[in-house]
């Protein structure tokens, strides 16, 4: 199982409708998610500088990576992009972190 850390930017006065959208995940994104690797992924917000903090597991990177080319997923980004920095593809902007310590 590998892990995955990124943070993302949440335009401001977006923070109720980014967590109304993931409260309503659509069904297919979630299968997509799942069928590519995806677990116990959580998105933590910090409310005072809007940033995202991302944390997943997944069973292979390569294989998750590969989300990014589904129709769902890209459905996903073009929704998301009006809340939050985006990539000209509308990819979420993101920064992969780098784990330092780790407790099981």
């Amino acid at each position: 199982m590998e892990r995955i850390a990124s943070i993302m930017y949440l335009y401001e006065g977006n923070q109720a409708e980014y967590k109304k959208r993931h409260d309503e995940l659509w069904p297919e994104m979630e299968q997509a998610l799942k069928a590519h690797g995806a677990s116990n992924y959580s998105i933590f917000l910090d409310p005072v500088t809007d940033i995202l903090f991302a944390y997943l597991e997944v069973e292979n990177k390569a294989d998750y990576d590969r989300i990014a080319e589904t129709e769902i997923c890209k459905k996903w980004w073009a929704y998301m992009a009006p809340i939050m920095k985006s990539n000209e593809d509308n990819s979420p902007v993101s920064k992969d972190l780098t784990q330092v310590f780790y407790l099981a």
